[in-house]
């Protein structure tokens, strides 16, 4: 094993604790649902930016490539100051999603570069502007502009012209466990000497003002090695620790409390408060640091002159040990380079048949971007609801207002973001997409993020998982069941063994969780599923998450081709227990039958009158049915179509000739329920022994929709598969209902329509993780029909390809999007000039939460690596 794999397995069977430190400190607390206390669940104006500096936070802390201790007792990250900016920088800036054009947006250019599953070694870069930071005039500008103009965005303020900016490299080194090496590195990239102040920070999260736990930890200045300063924090929980700061700095100390002062007009209870170094920093008050050199925040103070086009460095140490000589001197930078060397060896092993330079440091910082998103999540709904002892009471509002229903929630624990600014909080789906790539690297925390969020104090006592923060309640598509399956067969193939321990652990949580979808969202009991907006957001005509304006309900294709995937991935988890304990075969059948009840349905097999499959079209749509006894179809050609095509499973002669008992039911209800034969298609293999395809979608139908999926005029982009089709760009789908027009048209970057809120949009741009649940899909196909089906791709081209090969043209197509093409461009960056040609810009990535529909340019959340992660599996499967 190469060493990170030995630190993984030390982790694993917890003999060294590896994994205690981590990135988990957010990048943004402020404007959260965590610290909202208003009556009517307003969080971006209840605790804005302006406040963020001098109020302590209830629930968790921020800032800048910071890491904590997986509790968040200790906290760690760098602040900074150029001279000139209003605001001392200790954290990142954005816009709340009532501020921006097209929702909440970082105002920040920082970039993920490299981290170890144990986070031996981390490395982040923040580009600081050496002019005052234009706070106001990002603001203003992007309120001035409409929806149907673009974002105003840093660069578009000039803040970088002549390269008048310093690159903070941040990096981390783990000496051991409780060892942490720190080293800074500032770049001054312009042509003229520039100043720069440097605060690294070491606090603790304010858990004693509450009223809840009066311990109070402390932080003092100690006795230092001679060309040091040192820090001594104790905490109750951890015991001593100490920060050693290279060069002797000045060190200062204030409290982490808030201002009420400046906030509310409301006398302090110390002359020491949260925005203490700002103060004292931006507004030379010498007075609002504390002269005992005590606390419970202390930064060292280093002022620097970068000569133009040069650099300084500064190292430092947290460790659990008294400090000696040497420790961030001779020491630092022979660890610094074996964590490196060791990262490395990492990693090349797990690129797969990611060979070239510049993809395989793509696939590096998408993995990077992905460790770096971890995030202590603090939320107990039930204490948030109450109020603590120690603050006013809530208003009586906020006991019927937003997660009112999920009091018995509980959440404490290091979770994967899908990006710790614009999404600090964890969403059901999307966690399931991050450990596809999470259990390439590190499979033990893949399986921990999926049992996380069945346990108990996650799970709804009914069986429902919790959406997201701002309403969790709300219903995100069922696919914990297939992201553990894949889980759990990614491991087997990295280890050489299977867990199904976990398998079975999961399984009999997620019976649950199907029990209250079946209850839930089939309300006539006619296997044809609702379900919301399903994270689709506003692809639809309807704000599928809201009663409909003229009544009735939506049949909807994509909720009903979730459940089917549902059965199948259940199915196939039963099939796997069942042989190594009998007494699944009866569970597995019960999926065989569920599943072919939601084929039947769908299809109209069963003479219902329900069918989500449009003959004439070709393609699968949503179903609205009025109050009048009328239905018809909501005919927008989009990814709702495609999703019928992830229900899709081989049954192996090898796997149910070993389970009698469930062979035996299944060809009971083959031949004994009508349809069901007619359903199921079977083949010989050349080797022996028949194998089965349980599929919603059928040879004939499966080529029909592949006619629309594999047109460029319609759903296939240059980059990918579009959430809707390009053709509703001249055809928009229109519906004219009681005197209201509702309509869906194409559009290929941000949305113009508030249909759904803030920056969301399914209309028109690619999105990784339905594309890439669509390249498996088609390889399943290709599984079982092998190379005697072909179909035209693109559309109209007159090539005939194999799913597999159809399957790897859009692989390629979505990895292209990142990498740099002949021209030496990435699609990723469109027209931004500097990205583009600059050698200090252009190798940085930025993982987009979508992409341009039809240049593939990065939209939405720029560090969304959550999902868009994904792009390391298909570059480990398929390389360039």
């Amino acid at each position: 094993m190469t060493q990170e794999e030995i630190r993984l397995e030390e982790s694993r069977l917890r003999k060294i604790d590896w994994k205690r430190w981590g990135p988990y400190l957010s990048e943004r607390q402020w404007g959260t649902v965590r610290e909202d206390y208003s009556p009517y669940g307003t969080a971006w104006e209840y605790f804005p930016h302006d406040h963020a500096r001098s109020r302590a936070y209830r629930w968790g802390e921020d800032g800048i490539g910071g890491i904590s201790d997986r509790h968040q007792f200790n906290c760690f990250a760098l602040a900074l100051w150029n001279g000139r900016d209003a605001i001392l920088k200790e954290r990142l800036f954005g816009l709340t999603g009532n501020q921006g054009n097209h929702g909440e947006d970082v105002k920040e250019c920082y970039f993920y570069l490299d981290s170890t599953p144990t986070h031996s070694y981390m490395k982040y870069l923040y580009k600081y502007p050496q002019a005052e930071f234009p706070y106001a005039r990002l603001v203003e500008e992007n309120r001035r502009r409409s929806r149907d103009d673009p974002e105003y965005e840093l660069f578009d303020t000039g803040v970088f012209d002549e390269d008048r900016y310093f690159d903070v490299f941040i990096e981390y080194a783990k000496a051991s466990a409780e060892d942490i090496l720190i080293r800074i590195t500032a770049h001054n990239r312009g042509p003229d000497p520039a100043e720069l102040h440097l605060l690294p920070t070491l606090w603790f999260r304010n858990t004693w003002s509450w009223g809840r736990d009066s311990r109070r930890p402390q932080v003092t200045r100690a006795a230092a090695p001679p060309g040091t300063a040192v820090v001594e924090a104790e905490h109750y929980y951890y015991g001593k620790r100490w920060l050693v700061c290279e060069g002797g700095p000045d060190l200062l100390f204030t409290e982490n409390e808030t201002n009420f002062e400046r906030l509310f007009g409301i006398p302090n209870r110390s002359p020491y408060v949260k925005d203490g170094f700002h103060d004292f920093v931006v507004g030379g008050v010498r007075s609002a640091v504390n002269p005992a050199l005590t606390g419970t925040k202390a930064a060292a103070h280093y002022r620097w002159k970068i000569d133009q086009r040069g650099s300084a460095v500064l190292r430092l140490r947290l460790i659990d040990r008294p400090p000696a000589a040497g420790m961030v001197t001779e020491e630092s930078d022979e660890i610094f380079a074996t964590r490196m060397a060791e990262a490395d060896e990492f990693y090349v092993k797990r690129a797969g048949k990611c060979i070239s330079k510049d993809a395989c440091a793509v696939q590096r910082q998408a993995f990077a971007g992905l460790l770096w998103s971890k995030q202590v999540y603090h939320y107990h709904v039930r204490e948030w609801l109450e109020g603590d002892p120690a603050g006013p009471p809530p208003p009586p509002e906020r006991l019927q207002g937003r997660n009112h229903e999920w009091t018995h929630l509980y959440n404490a624990d290091v979770i994967s973001m899908p990006d710790k600014w614009e999404y600090p909080w964890y969403a059901a789906w999307d966690l399931g997409f991050h450990c596809i790539a999470l259990a390439l690297v590190d499979p033990d925390f893949a399986k921990e993020q999926l049992v996380l969020l069945l346990r108990e104090w996650y799970m709804h006592p009914n069986g429902r998982l919790p959406a997201y923060e701002w309403a969790f309640g709300d219903v995100n598509p069922p696919l914990h069941a297939w992201a553990a399956w894949r889980v759990y067969k990614i491991e087997k193939r990295i280890r050489g063994k299977a867990d199904p321990v976990f398998l079975e652990r999961v399984f009999h949580k997620l019976l649950l969780n199907f029990t209250w979808w079946v209850n839930r969202k089939d309300p006539e009991g006619l296997n044809v599923f609702q379900g919301g907006f399903l994270g689709l957001d506003n692809i639809g005509v309807f704000d599928r998450s809201a009663p409909l304006p003229q009544g009735g309900h939506i049949e909807q294709s994509d909720g009903t081709s979730w459940m089917g995937m549902y059965c199948l991935n259940m199915l196939a988890i039963a099939l796997e227990l069942a042989r190594m304990n009998p007494a699944y075969e009866d569970v597995a059948s019960k999926f065989f039958e569920h599943f072919v009840y939601i084929a039947l349905a769908m299809n109209n097999l069963g003479g219902e009158a329900i069918s989500l499959w449009d003959e004439e079209d070709g393609f699968y749509y949503d179903v609205l049915h009025l109050p009048n006894g009328s239905h018809h179809f909501l005919k927008v050609r989009s990814m709702v179509g495609l999703i019928p095509l992830f229900a899709v499973q081989t049954l192996e002669p090898e796997m149910v000739d070993h389970l009698p008992g469930f062979k035996r039911r299944m060809q009971w209800f083959i031949e004994n329920v009508p349809h069901v034969a007619g359903l199921i298609e079977t083949a010989r293999r050349p080797s022996g022994g028949v194998r089965s395809l349980l599929s919603l979608v059928n040879r004939a139908r499966l080529l029909r929709v592949l006619r629309n999926l594999l047109d460029e005029a319609e759903l296939l982009s240059p980059h990918g598969v579009r959430a809707l089709s390009r053709y509703h760009l001249q055809h928009p789908y229109i519906l004219r209902m009681n005197g209201a027009t509702h309509s869906v048209d194409y559009e290929p970057a941000e949305s113009t329509t508030g249909l759904f809120g803030g920056n969301s949009n399914w209309r028109g741009p690619v999105w990784f993780p339905l594309n890439f649940l669509l390249i498996e899909s088609l390889q399943k196909f290709h599984h079982f029909y092998g190379d005697d089906l072909k179909a035209e791709c693109p559309t109209g081209s007159g090539r005939k390809k194999s799913l597999w090969e159809v399957a790897a043209d859009i692989s390629r197509r979505l990895t292209r999007i990142f990498l740099r093409s002949k021209d030496g461009r990435r699609p990723l960056y469109g027209g931004t000039e500097k990205f583009q040609a600059d050698p200090f810009w252009r190798d940085y990535i930025l993982f987009y939460e979508y992409f341009h529909g039809e240049n593939g340019a990065g939209l939405g959340a720029s560090h969304q690596t959550g999902w868009t992660s994904l792009v390391t599996k298909l570059l480990e499967q398929s390389g360039h």
